[in-house]
């Protein structure tokens, strides 16, 4: 079959302009309807947009501009040395991405607001490409159906603030075109790069963009009842292409699934599907839920989607095969085996609706077969109006509608309806008929900015907020540039974090680091040293305390005052001061290294790690408001409890630690000044330890705590660091420790002691992938030491080399280069074969059989 390039069609350019112009006036529109970030002084950063996707951002900005530590194998800002590919493609694999590099870096926050906006236009682009591909229509109609698509409901209440997942927004439509050259036999180059680059740009939302353009494909096929042969013959194209496509990307794929299956696991709940009367409440403007399949997608698409079954002028097979799927579609967000398929056989750690884009777009389809086949008549809207009012009927019974929702929807019902049948009395080039175009674009505006604005102001009552980039970020960044030593020593941004990665939002090297791919042994290493935690274990925080930075070479530590945005925290003004300590380097030796495995106790467990003796452990006694023991030890509401205290004896001059992971309060040494806030909630977040100041003269330590919520605190909460003890540690390894450490990207070098024995410990976790050898040896995997990186020294060599290869780089790689080669292969086949070969009549794709509508 002859490959061939259409010329670009004019209206499927001007449908994809005017989409996306329609897109970004209702994304803006609806941000400064809602007073968000940049046209206002709401806030746009709510949990993982804040948390993850802005660091992330900077990050890449520093990357591209050569300001980072570490480079695309190794980031060593986070996590005190994490892996980086599988971050980079799970949030950073969109070529939109790179688009940050042109903005200041203080206005990183801008910079993923115009990403967000550039993806929601592209995918509305896409779409109305698409609709004038599958069938000839009105390339205004087209527009404005493709603009219904990218601000569906998915988009404004879900990925607004995932702007990673936008990329299966777009990916949908695409794949789609993928399936329509696969039939016709042509494009198979363009089709494989089109694969690939929307499994690299974010293959959790592709794969589902997949799952959806092949239902599509079948169902034209079906449609199109092409011969047996030729059917099998476009669906075996299809799949080369999308194999392919997918080998090209392996390289990211299984570096990402391996990340994943070495990432600390997540929480796993069942899926409950929501109430009856939810899905179709979703369907119509402003109503949010989280939780809630998002499916809104404008009234006239859903008017005209709901006006297919009875559109006579649609062939009867088109109407039945598309309301089907629509249907089969739905139907399979609310059962639990679909649910799983959908979500690549992994539970979601949040929404179970992340699909939600994929019925999204099958509705704008319906919608199109409904109007590509001539406007609907005046019965056929009245039968879809009808059953509008059922759907609204039923939707009231949900608590996600509220009272704003019915002036909005009465306002986009009237200019829907109003807008059709102004365009079916019209002729095609008179002013009613570009009366009704206003009118239907207008409404579309309107509601969809509306529906935006909602769910902005009801995400920041849901969700974590943080604030974007302004006077504590930069003055923390200041900071911590002037105190940067890496990789002399690390430099540490602080417990009182604005955000859960704030290493790469304003700089240093610390133990912060929040990802869905936060290694295992992270977070068990330093919740075994008295770490805390949120978002289940995923989100790891910064610890505040002596002897950790020694372990981990941290040589200055910044005290921030409380971020000003988090209104419940007290104090939120105060100069930044910055800790130095006299710390060992990143490599250290150990000559009789103890395995004893860690313990209950955080403090022995971090002496055990030093190799000295630096804690006392004392036994504590926990009392109620009348002073009598608490033999549970549990505090809080539960126990009626508003004041109660701790009670020790440690050594006269002790820094006095708190471990308490399960209490949610704060604690305040008594004589001291405020308290120190713990956060704990179940299953959610974990308190770190935390310093509360020196023990008095008498010996005596006494801890007023003030709950607010149950909790317990455990026996050994206590812990009285001898400072004088640390001091002769953290010299003792200085001195046997390295004399010259480099450290770049994935490789770390150190220069040893002649004679050093034992084992030679790096001040870095022991994550899935990296060899160490010393001397001229041979790289071996290196051991680990508590969850650091450890290798075993022969007394002999004084140089020690450790690289990091990123475990499924390799086999993607293989995968990518057989897939080169294939597609190299078959591309030079099917050029010969041409040229051999009569040129045939080009085919084009398979069109659904037009008969005479009954």
């Amino acid at each position: 079959m002859q490959q061939g390039v259409t010329p670009i069609s004019p209206p499927r350019r001007a449908a994809a302009l005017l989409a996306a112009a329609v897109a970004v006036t209702a994304f803006c529109a609806g941000d400064v309807l809602a007073r968000s970030y940049p046209f206002g002084p709401r806030t746009r950063s709510v949990n993982d947009l804040g948390n993850q996707y802005v660091p992330f951002h900077a990050h890449l900005w520093d990357l591209l501009h050569g300001h980072a530590d570490g480079g695309l194998l190794v980031n060593w800002q986070s996590g005190y040395g994490s892996s980086f590919l599988p971050d980079l493609g799970t949030y950073l694999g969109s070529p939109f991405a790179l688009l940050v590099a042109v903005f200041p870096r203080d206005r990183i926050d801008f910079a993923v607001y115009v990403v967000t906006v550039l993806k929601t236009a592209s995918a509305a682009a896409a779409m109305a490409w698409l609709l004038l591909t599958l069938r000839p229509g009105r390339w205004w109609a087209a527009g404005l159906l493709g603009a219904s698509y990218a601000l569906c409901g998915w988009t404004v209440a879900d990925a607004d603030y995932n702007p990673m997942w936008l990329d299966g927004l777009i990916a949908l439509p695409l794949l789609c075109l993928v399936g329509e050259w696969a039939a016709a036999g042509r494009r198979r180059l363009l089709g494989v790069l089109v694969v690939a680059l929307a499994w690299t740009a974010n293959f959790y939302t592709a794969y589902m963009a997949t799952l959806g353009a092949a239902l599509v494909l079948l169902l034209r096929l079906l449609l199109a009842r092409p011969p047996r042969r030729q059917a099998l013959a476009a669906a075996g194209r299809a799949t080369l292409t999308v194999a392919l496509g997918i080998g090209l990307a392996a390289p990211l794929v299984t570096v990402i699934y391996f990340g994943t299956r070495y990432a600390y696991p997540g929480r796993v709940r069942p899926f409950t599907p929501v109430p009856g009367e939810d899905l179709p409440a979703r369907l119509l403007p402003t109503t949010y839920g989280f939780g809630s399949p998002a499916l809104y997608v404008g009234i006239t698409a859903l008017v005209l989607a709901l006006a297919l079954p009875f559109h006579r002028a649609v062939p009867a097979p088109v109407r039945t095969g598309w309301t089907t799927l629509v249907l089969a579609v739905a139907l399979s967000l609310q059962w639990a085996p679909t649910s799983l398929v959908w979500h690549a056989f992994a539970t979601p750690q949040g929404s179970s609706y992340r699909q939600a884009f994929v019925l999204c777009g099958l509705l704008v389809i319906a919608a199109w077969h409904a109007l590509s086949y001539g406007l609907p008549d005046g019965r056929t809207l009245g039968a879809a109006t009808a059953l509008l009012a059922l759907v609204t009927a039923v939707a009231s019974r949900s608590t996600l509608v509220r009272p704003h929702t019915w002036p909005v929807l009465l306002l986009a019902v009237a200019g829907t309806l109003t807008g059709l049948v102004l365009l079916g009395r019209a002729g095609p080039r008179t002013r009613l008929a570009g009366l009704a175009v206003v009118l239907l674009l207008g409404a579309q505006v309107g509601e969809t900015a509306a529906t935006s604005a909602v769910a902005t102001k009801l995400r920041l009552k849901h969700l974590d907020d943080y604030a974007p980039w302004g006077e504590r970020q930069q003055r923390q960044a200041a900071a911590i540039a002037e105190a940067d030593g890496w990789p002399r020593y690390r430099t540490d941004p602080g417990r009182e974090q604005i955000v859960g990665n704030d290493p790469m939002l304003v700089g240093g090297q610390g133990a912060q680091y929040y990802s869905s791919l936060t290694p295992d042994v992270l977070s068990r290493t330093l919740t075994a040293l008295g770490g805390g935690w949120t978002s289940r274990g995923r989100s790891v925080q910064s610890l505040d305390n002596a002897v950790t930075d020694v372990l981990f070479s941290v040589g200055a530590r910044l005290h921030n005052p409380p971020d000003p945005h988090q209104a419940a925290l007290p104090g939120t003004t105060g100069p930044i001061t910055v800790i130095r300590r006299e710390v060992p380097p990143l490599v250290t030796v150990r000559t009789a290294p103890d395995d004893t495995p860690f313990g209950p106790s955080p403090y022995r467990n971090q002496e055990l790690l030093l190799g000295s003796r630096v804690y006392t452990v004392p036994r504590v006694a926990v009392y109620d408001d009348f002073g009598k023991p608490v033999s549970s030890r549990y505090v809080g509401a539960g126990n009626a409890m508003t004041g109660p205290a701790i009670t020790a004896r440690c050594p006269a001059g002790t820094q006095v630690n708190l471990w308490a992971p399960h209490f949610s309060g704060t604690a305040r040494l008594a004589g001291s000044g405020t308290g120190v806030p713990f956060r704990f909630e179940y299953g959610r977040n974990r308190a770190a330890m935390e310093p509360l100041g020196r023990t008095p003269a008498s010996g005596r330590v006494r801890i007023e705590l003030t709950p607010d919520r149950p909790g317990r605190i455990p026996p050994g909460a206590v812990g009285c660091l001898d400072a004088a003890r640390l001091h002769t540690a953290a010299a003792r390894l200085k001195a046997t420790g390295a004399t010259e450490v480099g450290v770049s990207d994935g490789t770390v070098r150190a220069r040893l002691p002649a004679g050093s024995k034992g084992i030679a410990v790096v001040a870095a976790p022991r994550i899935a992938g990296w060899r160490c050898a010393t001397g001229d040896g041979a790289a071996r995997p290196a051991e680990d030491y508590h969850g650091l990186i450890a290798v075993p020294l022969d007394g002999r060599s004084t140089t020690l080399t450790c690289t990091f290869h990123p475990p499924g780089l390799r086999l993607g790689t293989t995968v990518g280069l057989v897939s080169l080669a294939a597609l190299t292969l078959l591309s030079a086949l099917t050029a010969v074969r041409r040229r051999r070969a009569p040129v045939p009549p080009t085919p084009t794709p398979p069109r659904e059989r037009v008969t005479t509508a009954p």
